[in-house]
Protein backbone atom coordinates (compact mmCIF):
# COMPACT_ATOMS: atom_id res chain seq x y z
CA UNK A 1 0.00 0.00 0.00
CA UNK A 2 2.68 2.17 0.51
CA UNK A 3 4.13 2.17 -3.08
CA UNK A 4 0.55 1.48 -4.39
CA UNK A 5 -1.35 4.08 -6.15
CA UNK A 6 -5.06 4.91 -4.18
CA UNK A 7 -7.78 4.10 -6.37
CA UNK A 8 -11.31 3.77 -5.98
CA UNK A 9 -11.11 0.37 -5.28
CA UNK A 10 -8.75 0.95 -1.99
CA UNK A 11 -11.53 3.63 -1.03
CA UNK A 12 -13.84 1.15 -1.50
CA UNK A 13 -12.78 -1.89 0.45
CA UNK A 14 -11.71 0.69 3.10
CA UNK A 15 -15.26 1.47 3.78
CA UNK A 16 -16.45 -1.95 3.25
CA UNK A 17 -14.04 -3.08 5.87
CA UNK A 18 -14.58 -0.14 8.36
CA UNK A 19 -18.13 0.28 7.56
CA UNK A 20 -18.61 0.33 11.73
CA UNK A 21 -16.34 2.58 12.63
CA UNK A 22 -16.96 4.92 10.10
CA UNK A 23 -21.09 4.46 11.16
CA UNK A 24 -20.14 5.53 14.50
CA UNK A 25 -17.53 8.48 13.94
CA UNK A 26 -20.71 9.59 11.40
CA UNK A 27 -23.07 9.31 14.58
CA UNK A 28 -19.76 11.58 16.35
CA UNK A 29 -19.06 14.10 13.71
CA UNK A 30 -23.74 14.42 13.57
CA UNK A 31 -23.02 15.05 17.16
CA UNK A 32 -20.81 17.67 17.17
CA UNK A 33 -22.31 20.17 14.08
CA UNK A 34 -25.46 19.55 16.46
CA UNK A 35 -23.18 20.72 19.41
CA UNK A 36 -22.06 23.71 16.60
CA UNK A 37 -25.75 24.44 15.34
CA UNK A 38 -26.79 25.39 19.47
CA UNK A 39 -24.04 27.40 19.36
CA UNK A 40 -24.46 29.37 16.31
CA UNK A 41 -28.38 30.42 16.27
CA UNK A 42 -30.57 30.25 13.29
CA UNK A 43 -30.13 33.33 10.75
CA UNK A 44 -33.03 34.64 8.49
CA UNK A 45 -32.31 36.49 5.52
CA UNK A 46 -34.69 38.59 3.39
CA UNK A 47 -34.40 41.52 1.02
CA UNK A 48 -36.21 44.52 -0.48
CA UNK A 49 -35.86 46.09 -4.07
CA UNK A 50 -35.54 49.77 -5.18
CA UNK A 51 -35.97 50.67 -8.49
CA UNK A 52 -33.66 53.50 -10.44
CA UNK A 53 -35.63 54.96 -13.16
CA UNK A 54 -33.83 56.53 -16.03
CA UNK A 55 -30.49 55.00 -17.65
CA UNK A 56 -28.12 54.41 -15.60
CA UNK A 57 -24.52 53.70 -16.13
CA UNK A 58 -22.80 49.89 -14.64
CA UNK A 59 -20.22 52.01 -12.52
CA UNK A 60 -23.40 54.99 -11.33
CA UNK A 61 -25.28 51.33 -10.66
CA UNK A 62 -22.26 50.55 -8.12
CA UNK A 63 -22.05 53.44 -6.69
CA UNK A 64 -25.40 53.53 -5.26
CA UNK A 65 -24.66 50.06 -3.91
CA UNK A 66 -21.87 51.77 -2.19
CA UNK A 67 -24.38 53.98 -0.75
CA UNK A 68 -26.95 51.85 0.60
CA UNK A 69 -24.51 50.17 2.55
CA UNK A 70 -23.02 53.01 3.50
CA UNK A 71 -22.22 53.69 7.45
CA UNK A 72 -24.57 56.96 6.84
CA UNK A 73 -27.58 54.86 5.97
CA UNK A 74 -26.63 51.92 8.46
CA UNK A 75 -26.67 54.51 11.43
CA UNK A 76 -30.08 55.74 10.58
CA UNK A 77 -31.30 52.38 9.88
CA UNK A 78 -29.62 51.57 13.62
CA UNK A 79 -30.99 54.57 15.15
CA UNK A 80 -34.74 53.91 13.45
CA UNK A 81 -34.43 50.13 15.23
CA UNK A 82 -33.14 51.47 18.28
CA UNK A 83 -35.53 50.15 20.66
CA UNK A 84 -35.14 46.94 19.62
CA UNK A 85 -31.95 46.92 20.76
CA UNK A 86 -29.95 46.30 17.41
CA UNK A 87 -26.62 48.69 17.06
CA UNK A 88 -24.91 50.11 13.89
CA UNK A 89 -22.06 47.77 14.63
CA UNK A 90 -23.68 44.66 14.33
CA UNK A 91 -25.66 45.82 11.76
CA UNK A 92 -22.31 46.32 9.33
CA UNK A 93 -21.96 42.55 9.58
CA UNK A 94 -26.09 42.05 8.84
CA UNK A 95 -26.65 43.93 5.92
CA UNK A 96 -25.32 43.53 2.00
CA UNK A 97 -26.65 45.29 -1.33
CA UNK A 98 -26.45 44.05 -5.05
CA UNK A 99 -27.79 45.20 -8.49
CA UNK A 100 -30.12 42.76 -9.78
CA UNK A 101 -31.73 42.85 -13.18
CA UNK A 102 -31.81 45.99 -15.10
CA UNK A 103 -31.82 49.25 -12.76
CA UNK A 104 -32.74 47.58 -9.58
CA UNK A 105 -31.06 47.67 -6.52
CA UNK A 106 -31.51 44.28 -4.15
CA UNK A 107 -31.28 45.06 -0.53
CA UNK A 108 -30.42 41.96 1.90
CA UNK A 109 -31.00 41.97 5.16
CA UNK A 110 -29.92 38.82 8.20
CA UNK A 111 -31.29 38.55 11.83
CA UNK A 112 -32.02 36.18 14.29
CA UNK A 113 -35.72 35.98 13.69
CA UNK A 114 -37.93 35.90 10.70
CA UNK A 115 -39.38 39.88 12.09
CA UNK A 116 -36.47 41.26 12.74
CA UNK A 117 -34.97 40.39 9.37
CA UNK A 118 -37.99 41.79 7.62
CA UNK A 119 -37.63 45.46 9.92
CA UNK A 120 -34.60 45.75 9.31
CA UNK A 121 -34.39 45.44 5.64
CA UNK A 122 -37.06 47.66 5.27
CA UNK A 123 -35.70 50.14 7.47
CA UNK A 124 -32.46 49.77 5.38
CA UNK A 125 -34.79 50.83 1.86
CA UNK A 126 -36.53 53.45 3.74
CA UNK A 127 -32.96 55.21 4.51
CA UNK A 128 -31.46 54.37 1.62
CA UNK A 129 -33.98 56.34 -0.79
CA UNK A 130 -34.10 59.26 1.74
CA UNK A 131 -30.30 59.80 1.83
CA UNK A 132 -30.22 59.43 -2.35
CA UNK A 133 -33.16 61.96 -2.13
CA UNK A 134 -31.51 64.37 0.24
CA UNK A 135 -27.90 64.01 -1.78
CA UNK A 136 -29.78 64.40 -5.26
CA UNK A 137 -31.43 67.78 -3.44
CA UNK A 138 -28.45 69.00 -1.72
CA UNK A 139 -26.50 69.37 -5.09
CA UNK A 140 -29.39 71.80 -6.45
CA UNK A 141 -27.73 74.71 -4.82
CA UNK A 142 -28.49 78.44 -5.60
CA UNK A 143 -26.25 78.49 -8.12
CA UNK A 144 -26.61 75.51 -10.17
CA UNK A 145 -30.69 76.59 -10.22
CA UNK A 146 -29.70 80.07 -11.50
CA UNK A 147 -27.96 78.55 -14.44
CA UNK A 148 -31.11 76.43 -15.82
CA UNK A 149 -33.15 79.84 -14.95
CA UNK A 150 -31.17 81.77 -17.45
CA UNK A 151 -31.08 79.75 -20.19
CA UNK A 152 -34.51 79.06 -20.30
CA UNK A 153 -34.80 82.74 -20.25
CA UNK A 154 -32.62 83.21 -23.42
CA UNK A 155 -34.27 80.55 -24.82
CA UNK A 156 -37.60 82.68 -24.96
CA UNK A 157 -35.68 85.83 -25.74
CA UNK A 158 -34.82 83.85 -28.82
CA UNK A 159 -37.99 82.41 -30.13
CA UNK A 160 -39.77 85.82 -29.90
CA UNK A 161 -36.84 86.96 -32.05
CA UNK A 162 -37.49 84.10 -34.67
CA UNK A 163 -41.39 85.57 -34.68
CA UNK A 164 -40.19 88.67 -35.76
CA UNK A 165 -37.85 87.87 -38.16
CA UNK A 166 -40.37 85.62 -39.85
CA UNK A 167 -43.24 88.30 -39.78
CA UNK A 168 -40.79 90.83 -41.33
CA UNK A 169 -40.06 88.54 -43.73
CA UNK A 170 -41.67 88.71 -47.30
CA UNK A 171 -44.97 86.50 -46.60
CA UNK A 172 -44.77 83.94 -49.32
CA UNK A 173 -43.74 86.42 -52.24
CA UNK A 174 -40.92 84.73 -53.02
CA UNK A 175 -39.56 80.78 -52.83
CA UNK A 176 -36.54 82.36 -50.73
CA UNK A 177 -38.93 83.93 -48.08
CA UNK A 178 -40.45 80.62 -47.75
CA UNK A 179 -38.10 78.57 -47.22
CA UNK A 180 -36.33 81.11 -44.65
CA UNK A 181 -40.21 81.14 -43.01
CA UNK A 182 -39.67 77.49 -43.00
CA UNK A 183 -36.03 77.29 -41.22
CA UNK A 184 -37.33 79.44 -38.98
CA UNK A 185 -40.59 77.54 -37.67
CA UNK A 186 -38.13 74.27 -37.24
CA UNK A 187 -35.37 76.39 -35.07
CA UNK A 188 -38.24 77.64 -32.45
CA UNK A 189 -40.04 74.12 -32.30
CA UNK A 190 -36.43 72.41 -31.67
CA UNK A 191 -36.08 75.44 -28.65
CA UNK A 192 -39.48 74.42 -27.40
CA UNK A 193 -38.28 70.94 -27.26
CA UNK A 194 -34.85 71.77 -25.64
CA UNK A 195 -36.71 74.14 -22.93
CA UNK A 196 -39.19 70.79 -21.88
CA UNK A 197 -36.44 68.36 -21.73
CA UNK A 198 -34.62 70.86 -19.56
CA UNK A 199 -37.66 71.27 -17.06
CA UNK A 200 -37.52 67.07 -17.22
CA UNK A 201 -34.46 66.73 -15.65
CA UNK A 202 -34.37 68.57 -12.59
CA UNK A 203 -31.61 67.52 -10.41
CA UNK A 204 -33.86 67.45 -7.18
CA UNK A 205 -35.94 65.05 -8.49
CA UNK A 206 -32.75 62.24 -9.14
CA UNK A 207 -33.56 60.80 -5.69
CA UNK A 208 -36.95 61.24 -5.43
CA UNK A 209 -37.48 59.18 -8.34
CA UNK A 210 -36.21 55.53 -6.74
CA UNK A 211 -38.99 53.57 -6.46
CA UNK A 212 -39.44 51.22 -3.60
CA UNK A 213 -40.51 47.69 -5.01
CA UNK A 214 -42.69 46.50 -2.08
CA UNK A 215 -41.99 46.06 1.71
CA UNK A 216 -39.50 42.87 2.66
CA UNK A 217 -41.37 39.06 2.63
CA UNK A 218 -41.06 37.81 5.85
CA UNK A 219 -38.03 34.74 5.38
CA UNK A 220 -39.99 31.62 5.85
CA UNK A 221 -36.57 29.08 6.51
CA UNK A 222 -33.36 29.50 7.73
CA UNK A 223 -30.05 30.76 6.36
CA UNK A 224 -27.36 28.53 5.71
CA UNK A 225 -25.99 26.99 7.07
CA UNK A 226 -29.09 25.30 9.04
CA UNK A 227 -29.35 23.36 11.71
CA UNK A 228 -29.76 19.81 9.56
CA UNK A 229 -26.79 21.42 7.33
CA UNK A 230 -24.51 21.70 10.02
CA UNK A 231 -25.38 18.09 11.26
CA UNK A 232 -25.01 16.43 7.99
CA UNK A 233 -21.43 18.72 7.52
CA UNK A 234 -20.31 17.23 10.49
CA UNK A 235 -20.91 13.98 9.70
CA UNK A 236 -19.55 13.99 6.45
CA UNK A 237 -16.23 15.45 7.74
CA UNK A 238 -15.59 13.43 10.22
CA UNK A 239 -16.12 10.38 8.02
CA UNK A 240 -13.24 12.15 5.71
CA UNK A 241 -11.31 12.71 8.10
CA UNK A 242 -11.22 9.32 9.32
CA UNK A 243 -10.76 7.82 5.23
CA UNK A 244 -8.04 10.22 5.03
CA UNK A 245 -5.91 8.82 8.52
CA UNK A 246 -6.26 5.65 6.88
CA UNK A 247 -5.15 6.57 3.91
CA UNK A 248 -2.24 8.45 5.35
CA UNK A 249 -1.45 5.51 7.87
CA UNK A 250 -1.24 2.39 5.05
CA UNK A 251 0.72 4.63 2.71
CA UNK A 252 3.60 5.13 5.69
CA UNK A 253 3.06 1.77 7.82
CA UNK A 254 5.99 -0.36 6.87
CA UNK A 255 5.54 -3.55 7.99
CA UNK A 256 6.44 -6.63 5.74
CA UNK A 257 3.79 -8.32 3.95
CA UNK A 258 5.15 -10.53 1.08
CA UNK A 259 7.23 -13.49 1.78
CA UNK A 260 10.94 -12.27 0.92
CA UNK A 261 10.48 -9.27 3.11
CA UNK A 262 9.04 -11.30 6.00
CA UNK A 263 12.02 -13.77 5.41
CA UNK A 264 14.50 -11.06 4.94
CA UNK A 265 13.68 -9.31 8.65
CA UNK A 266 13.95 -12.85 10.38
CA UNK A 267 17.22 -13.31 8.22
CA UNK A 268 16.23 -16.71 6.37
CA UNK A 269 14.37 -17.88 3.49
CA UNK A 270 10.66 -18.55 2.57
CA UNK A 271 9.63 -21.96 2.42
CA UNK A 272 5.99 -21.55 1.51
CA UNK A 273 2.45 -20.39 2.21
CA UNK A 274 0.20 -22.47 3.70
CA UNK A 275 -3.84 -22.11 3.69
CA UNK A 276 -5.93 -22.43 6.89
CA UNK A 277 -9.63 -22.74 6.16
CA UNK A 278 -11.68 -19.35 7.87
CA UNK A 279 -11.57 -16.05 8.90
CA UNK A 280 -8.93 -14.19 10.55
CA UNK A 281 -9.44 -13.05 14.42
CA UNK A 282 -10.91 -9.79 14.26
CA UNK A 283 -8.44 -8.49 16.61
CA UNK A 284 -4.55 -8.13 16.44
CA UNK A 285 -2.85 -11.18 17.96
CA UNK A 286 -1.79 -10.45 21.72
CA UNK A 287 -4.44 -7.81 22.23
CA UNK A 288 -6.89 -8.75 25.17
CA UNK A 289 -9.25 -6.94 27.42
CA UNK A 290 -11.44 -3.70 27.11
CA UNK A 291 -9.46 -1.99 24.20
CA UNK A 292 -9.36 -5.48 22.65
CA UNK A 293 -12.95 -6.06 22.78
CA UNK A 294 -13.85 -2.45 21.24
CA UNK A 295 -11.72 -2.96 18.74
CA UNK A 296 -13.50 -5.91 17.62
CA UNK A 297 -16.50 -4.24 17.99
CA UNK A 298 -15.44 -1.48 15.71
CA UNK A 299 -13.44 -3.87 13.75
CA UNK A 300 -10.29 -1.81 13.86
CA UNK A 301 -8.28 -4.96 14.56
CA UNK A 302 -7.16 -6.28 11.37
CA UNK A 303 -5.90 -4.45 8.68
CA UNK A 304 -8.20 -2.98 6.14
CA UNK A 305 -5.28 -3.07 3.41
CA UNK A 306 -4.76 -6.48 3.28
CA UNK A 307 -5.10 -8.29 0.37
CA UNK A 308 -8.83 -9.80 -0.10
CA UNK A 309 -8.35 -13.84 0.78
CA UNK A 310 -8.02 -16.13 -2.47
CA UNK A 311 -10.79 -18.25 -2.47
CA UNK A 312 -10.27 -21.95 -0.99
CA UNK A 313 -9.44 -24.69 -2.79
CA UNK A 314 -10.15 -28.34 -1.72
CA UNK A 315 -8.79 -30.11 0.92
CA UNK A 316 -6.67 -31.72 -1.02
CA UNK A 317 -5.30 -28.83 -2.77
CA UNK A 318 -4.57 -27.89 0.58
CA UNK A 319 -3.15 -30.34 2.13
CA UNK A 320 -0.31 -30.38 -1.29
CA UNK A 321 0.66 -27.45 0.09
CA UNK A 322 1.50 -28.69 3.63
CA UNK A 323 3.07 -31.37 2.21
CA UNK A 324 5.57 -29.56 -0.10
CA UNK A 325 6.62 -27.73 3.21
CA UNK A 326 7.12 -30.87 4.64
CA UNK A 327 9.33 -31.96 1.43
CA UNK A 328 11.21 -28.77 1.71
CA UNK A 329 12.55 -28.98 5.37
CA UNK A 330 13.16 -32.99 4.97
CA UNK A 331 15.60 -31.23 2.11
CA UNK A 332 16.87 -28.57 4.00
CA UNK A 333 17.54 -30.75 7.49
CA UNK A 334 20.14 -32.93 8.25
CA UNK A 335 19.19 -36.39 10.12
CA UNK A 336 17.92 -36.68 12.65
CA UNK A 337 15.34 -33.95 11.66
CA UNK A 338 13.83 -32.08 14.76
CA UNK A 339 12.71 -28.75 14.69
CA UNK A 340 11.28 -25.64 16.81
CA UNK A 341 8.31 -24.43 15.26
CA UNK A 342 8.27 -20.77 16.41
CA UNK A 343 4.46 -18.86 16.15
CA UNK A 344 4.20 -15.53 17.64
CA UNK A 345 1.71 -15.37 20.27
CA UNK A 346 -1.76 -15.09 19.44
CA UNK A 347 -1.75 -15.51 16.35
CA UNK A 348 -4.47 -17.95 15.80
CA UNK A 349 -4.18 -18.73 12.06
CA UNK A 350 -0.50 -19.26 12.38
CA UNK A 351 -0.77 -21.91 15.57
CA UNK A 352 -3.40 -23.86 13.68
CA UNK A 353 -1.54 -24.14 10.34
CA UNK A 354 1.85 -24.90 12.82
CA UNK A 355 -0.49 -27.53 14.69
CA UNK A 356 -1.03 -28.99 10.91
CA UNK A 357 2.08 -28.82 9.58
CA UNK A 358 3.17 -30.79 12.65
CA UNK A 359 0.32 -33.36 11.98
CA UNK A 360 1.39 -34.01 8.16
CA UNK A 361 5.14 -33.85 9.16
CA UNK A 362 4.39 -36.68 11.65
CA UNK A 363 8.43 -38.18 13.11
CA UNK A 364 9.98 -36.82 9.55
CA UNK A 365 10.64 -34.34 10.40
CA UNK A 366 9.40 -34.05 14.12
CA UNK A 367 7.98 -30.71 14.86
CA UNK A 368 7.80 -28.76 18.01
CA UNK A 369 5.73 -26.25 18.24
CA UNK A 370 5.58 -23.02 20.87
CA UNK A 371 4.32 -20.10 20.98
CA UNK A 372 6.62 -16.90 21.75
CA UNK A 373 5.40 -13.40 22.60
CA UNK A 374 6.94 -10.70 20.32
CA UNK A 375 7.31 -7.95 22.44
CA UNK A 376 9.85 -9.58 24.71
CA UNK A 377 10.21 -13.13 22.53
CA UNK A 378 11.99 -15.77 25.17
CA UNK A 379 13.36 -19.24 23.07
CA UNK A 380 14.42 -22.16 24.58
CA UNK A 381 17.85 -23.06 24.41
CA UNK A 382 18.87 -25.88 21.84
CA UNK A 383 18.64 -28.98 22.99
CA UNK A 384 18.64 -31.73 19.86
CA UNK A 385 16.62 -29.35 17.36
CA UNK A 386 18.20 -29.02 14.14
CA UNK A 387 17.08 -25.29 14.12
CA UNK A 388 13.94 -23.19 14.25
CA UNK A 389 10.69 -22.63 12.06
CA UNK A 390 8.68 -19.42 11.88
CA UNK A 391 4.97 -19.49 10.98
CA UNK A 392 3.04 -16.80 11.18
CA UNK A 393 0.71 -14.33 9.40
CA UNK A 394 1.60 -11.49 6.98
CA UNK A 395 1.27 -8.00 7.69
CA UNK A 396 0.73 -8.03 11.28
CA UNK A 397 3.91 -7.82 12.85
CA UNK A 398 6.64 -4.75 12.41
CA UNK A 399 10.58 -5.21 11.26
CA UNK A 400 11.40 -4.41 14.56
CA UNK A 401 9.37 -6.91 15.82
CA UNK A 402 10.89 -9.88 13.58
CA UNK A 403 14.47 -8.93 14.13
CA UNK A 404 13.66 -9.50 17.50
CA UNK A 405 12.45 -12.51 17.50
CA UNK A 406 15.53 -13.95 15.04
CA UNK A 407 17.99 -12.43 17.67
CA UNK A 408 16.31 -14.27 20.48
CA UNK A 409 16.25 -17.42 17.96
CA UNK A 410 20.26 -16.73 17.97
CA UNK A 411 20.73 -16.26 21.24
CA UNK A 412 18.97 -19.66 22.09
CA UNK A 413 21.39 -20.66 20.02
CA UNK A 414 18.87 -21.57 17.39
CA UNK A 415 19.26 -21.09 13.54
CA UNK A 416 15.82 -20.04 11.62
CA UNK A 417 15.69 -22.69 8.52
CA UNK A 418 13.11 -20.90 7.19
CA UNK A 419 9.60 -18.93 7.53
CA UNK A 420 6.05 -20.48 6.72
CA UNK A 421 3.22 -17.73 5.77
CA UNK A 422 -0.09 -18.54 7.19
CA UNK A 423 -3.08 -17.11 5.80
CA UNK A 424 -7.17 -17.52 6.43
CA UNK A 425 -8.91 -18.34 3.62
CA UNK A 426 -12.89 -18.26 3.04
CA UNK A 427 -14.62 -21.98 3.27
CA UNK A 428 -17.40 -22.74 0.55
CA UNK A 429 -20.78 -22.72 2.63
CA UNK A 430 -21.49 -25.84 3.76
CA UNK A 431 -17.65 -27.28 3.63
CA UNK A 432 -16.13 -28.01 6.78
CA UNK A 433 -13.10 -25.73 7.92
CA UNK A 434 -11.46 -29.14 9.54
CA UNK A 435 -9.05 -31.69 7.39
CA UNK A 436 -11.05 -34.46 6.41
CA UNK A 437 -11.11 -37.98 8.03
CA UNK A 438 -10.99 -39.43 4.21
CA UNK A 439 -8.21 -37.11 2.26
CA UNK A 440 -6.55 -38.94 -0.04
CA UNK A 441 -3.44 -40.61 0.36
CA UNK A 442 -0.48 -38.23 0.58
CA UNK A 443 2.53 -38.37 -1.62
CA UNK A 444 5.35 -37.11 0.28
CA UNK A 445 4.64 -37.49 4.16
CA UNK A 446 5.70 -40.21 6.04
CA UNK A 447 3.81 -41.69 8.72
CA UNK A 448 -0.09 -40.69 7.74
CA UNK A 449 -2.14 -40.42 10.88
CA UNK A 450 1.18 -39.31 13.24
CA UNK A 451 0.88 -36.43 15.07
CA UNK A 452 3.85 -33.93 15.66
CA UNK A 453 5.91 -34.56 18.89
CA UNK A 454 6.08 -31.98 21.73
CA UNK A 455 9.39 -32.13 24.04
Amino acid sequence: MSEDTIRLVTIGRLIRRRRRLLTVVAVLGALVGLGASLVFPPRYTTSASVLLPGAWEERELLTQVEIATSSVVVDRAADELDRDGVGAGDLRDRVAARVSDGNIIEISATADTPEHAQRLADAMVEQFVAFAARVGGDTADAEAAARPEELRQLVLRTSRRITELADSADPGRTVESVQTRTELAKLRTALQEAVTKLDRTDPAAAGAGMVVMGPAARPDGEAPPTRWQLVAAGALLFVLLTVAGHLTAARVNRRPRTGPEIAAALRSTPLGTVDVPGERPAHRPGEHGPRARISRLLGTGTRWDAPVPRPSGDEAGRQVRYRRVCARLRDLLPAPRRLLVLVPDGDGVALRAAERLAAEAGDDPRLRVLEVPVSRPVVPDRGDESGALVVLGAGDWTTEELTGLAEACADAGHEVVGVVLAGPVPVAPGTAAGRPRDAAVPALAAGEGTTGGAA
